[in-house]
């Protein structure tokens, strides 16, 4: 069946973990006979959540793609996590949606998870709706939610369908308020029902408050509020308030009955808007037109690998994709052709012969596409917006339970890093570390689990080593004798330096030898010598900065000495000389950024406290939300992703910026120094 865009719809589901996102994609997926059985997360059969480690966890963890054909209109739903940990993939699915559904459950309302893509959704500008789910459960109550949703964000929060309920309370099927009709589900199948006359009052009312938001979404329906609307009026008024953001639609239902899903498709088709609705932009921030008759250009967004190969999944923002198409890598400047191209059902896919534009689908075997290129047109080669992703803001180093498989984590990385680009891992020299590092405790517990399951390594996890350095805080003058013989020509190189703090980080080497004490072709041996001494400190290992050495005197033999005594004499005068020197810890100093909501300030100020941290100032961003800005030694933060989340209630985020290294306070500096002793007896 083919279609134009303007009958295309892009579908986000957001929402706290377990709201019930997955159940209702799969409802669509089975009540439009999509698919023929209706999956559960429970017994880990869904389309959506089909990664081992969703299965096993029974929570989502990619952003899956699928789509469905109802009433004329095609609907790609993609389905999000609600985990925290995973935001990146909600990132990915708001590039590309036109829309978001945000789901919260009858039982729970409004919860961190539905705040946050609240938050999102108003960030990117886009058109949102709620689904309340499982209110046939015990507990629920449909009436507190909508209360305290319109308490919240306003009366532009809108009931489109209610439940109907029997006399005793019991929920047996939802009433439609834009078409005035009440509906059940039985044996897989809606009908109508008629309303309950101890309903009637209660719906009246209801619709009173219905018809005044819709009254709200334009001035024409505003003159006429008071009469009665007629329902086309009624759908003008909803996709007038969906596209300038000024409605809100609620729905409700229960996905695992499939009570109430047909009449959130019939929504999605009749008031949500297509993609020529959205507007697309360039990297440089020029306006990017969704033309279906332009230049090809599409972005990617999603990656999948596995052991069958690699797909691309894009999102066509102008003219359309077509099988053997020779599009440019806007990234890399390298032309990529087009080979086969699919629909995404889950993990499966279904090759067609061309995806249009406003259009989701997949390529395969694109030879250097990465999530966030642009594949465009060489005649007109135009750049989209890419996703701007959070830093990773949780480190842990990583090593092999069996040693000598580092390699295998490097490569098991790589590849995973294909699907998933919110993580970053690099080997740290200078701590002798790989260090991975992601959103929090569980991404990364999700990547150990991939390592020994797709790549046969199994690893531990420990604290990531803080790279402090260390520096001298007075002049020493020191000599450094190298005398060797031992049958024939022997070995002698004697030096007399001066070591003091220095203005640069970097070594500052300079000689003031007088008479030719040492000649002047030793010197770089002797520069050479404490270059790769100061790499490691006298008090714990670590780098020396800020030292200014000067070759003051010394001696010679013309025989014996060569550019390797003279080296080793260097040394061993800083081996000598820098314990003398009065030496010092330094510690990484960073500038914190959190962002809180103003309840939690006496929390957070409490803990920085405990952190030895110094704040800088507050104030208040656009979102209502307090930012605090605060100096802290970065090695108190190595577990804050996660005391942060558990303070807040994962309401709060922050950044960190290394600022400058600072000496360290005294007990620090021995703490310091026990662990680094610790460490070198351990290997």
């Amino acid at each position: 069946m083919s279609y134009t865009t303007e009958k295309i719809r892009n579908i986000a589901l957001l929402g706290h973990g377990s709201s019930g996102k997955t159940s209702l994609a799969e409802s669509m997926l089975f009540l439009t006979g999509t698919t023929d059985r209706l999956g559960n997360v429970s017994d880990g059969n869904t389309v959506n959540d089909s990664d081992s480690e969703e299965i096993k966890r029974q929570i989502s963890i990619y952003l899956s793609a699928t789509f469905i054909d109802h009433k004329g209109c095609r609907i790609n739903i993609l389905d999000t996590p609600g985990f925290f940990d995973f935001a990146g993939e909600v990132l990915e699915a708001l590039r590309v949606a036109d829309c978001g559904i945000i789901a919260c459950s009858a039982k729970d309302g409004i919860s961190v998870g539905f705040e946050k893509a609240w938050s999102q959704l108003s960030l990117s500008k886009l058109p949102r709706a709620i689904y309340v789910s499982k209110i046939d459960e015990e507990n629920g109550d449909f009436d507190a939610v909508l209360k305290s949703l319109r308490d919240r964000y306003g009366s532009s929060v809108c009931p489109l369908t209610i439940p109907i309920k029997d006399a005793a309370g019991k929920v047996v099927g939802v009433y439609d308020l834009v078409y005035r009709k009440g509906y059940a589900i039985e044996a897989g199948k809606q009908k109508e029902i008629p309303v309950p006359d101890s309903m009637k009052d209660e719906i009246e009312a209801i619709y009173e408050t219905f018809n005044e938001s819709i009254a709200e979404t334009c001035d024409e329906l505003m003159e006429k509020f008071g009469e009665e609307y007629t329902t086309e009026e009624i759908i003008k008024g909803v996709q007038i308030g969906l596209k300038d953001l000024t409605l809100f639609p609620v729905f409700c239902g229960c996905a695992t009955s499939g009570l109430g899903t047909i009449p959130l498709l019939d929504a999605i088709t009749d008031f949500f808007p297509s993609p020529l609705s959205r507007k697309e932009f360039t990297e440089d921030g020029a306006d990017l037109v969704v033309d279906p008759n332009g230049t090809t250009c599409a972005i990617v967004f999603k990656t999948l690998s596995d052991q069958y190969g690699r797909f691309s999944i894009f999102k066509v923002l102008s003219g359309k994709m077509t099988s053997d198409l020779q599009l440019v890598n806007m990234r890399t400047g390298n032309n990529e052709k087009i080979g086969h191209i699919f629909k995404m059902q889950g993990k499966k896919n279904v090759e067609a012969k061309e995806i249009i534009c406003g259009d989701i689908g997949a390529a395969s075997k694109l030879s250097d596409t990465k999530t966030n290129d642009t594949l465009s047109d060489a005649k007109n080669r135009v750049e989209a917006k890419k996703i701007e992703f959070t830093p990773p803001c949780y480190a842990r180093a990583i090593a092999p339970k069996t040693k000598g498989q580092e390699d295998k984590i490097a490569t098991g990385l790589t590849r995973l890093g294909e699907e998933d680009v919110t993580f970053t891992f690099v080997n740290n020299a200078e701590t002798r570390q790989l260090v991975l590092s992601g959103a929090g405790d569980i991404q990364l517990d999700v990547l150990c689990s991939k390592l020994k399951d797709k790549f046969g390594v199994e690893v531990e996890l420990s604290a990531a080593r803080v790279p402090y350095r260390e520096k001298i805080r007075k002049k020493v003058q020191v000599r450094g004798r190298h005398k060797k013989q031992s049958g024939g020509a022997g070995q002698f190189g004697d030096v007399v330096i001066d070591f003091e703090p220095g203005e640069t980080e970097d070594l500052t080497f300079e000689e003031t030898v007088f008479g030719g004490s040492v000649p002047r072709n030793f010197f770089p041996a002797v520069e050479k010598g404490l270059r790769e001494s100061i790499q490691r400190g006298v008090l714990a290992g670590y780098p020396l900065v800020y030292l200014k050495a000067t070759l003051v005197d010394g001696s010679y033999h013309s025989v014996d000495s060569s550019e390797l005594a003279f080296k080793i004499a260097a040394q061993i005068a800083y081996k000598e000389g820098i314990p003398q020197a009065n030496p010092v810890i330094l510690e990484p100093i960073g500038i914190l950024s959190v962002t809180i909501p103003d309840t939690y300030m006496g929390d957070i100020m409490s803990d920085l406290s405990k952190r030895r941290g110094s704040p800088l100032g507050m104030n208040l961003n656009s979102e209502g939300m307090q930012v605090v800005e605060a100096e802290v030694p970065m090695g108190e933060m190595s577990s804050y992703a996660i005391d942060l989340r558990s303070m807040t209630q994962g309401r709060g985020s922050f950044t960190i910026r290394f600022e400058r290294y600072q000496e360290a306070p005294a007990p620090v500096q021995e703490k310091i120094i026990e662990e680094s002793k610790y460490l070198t007896e351990s290997e």
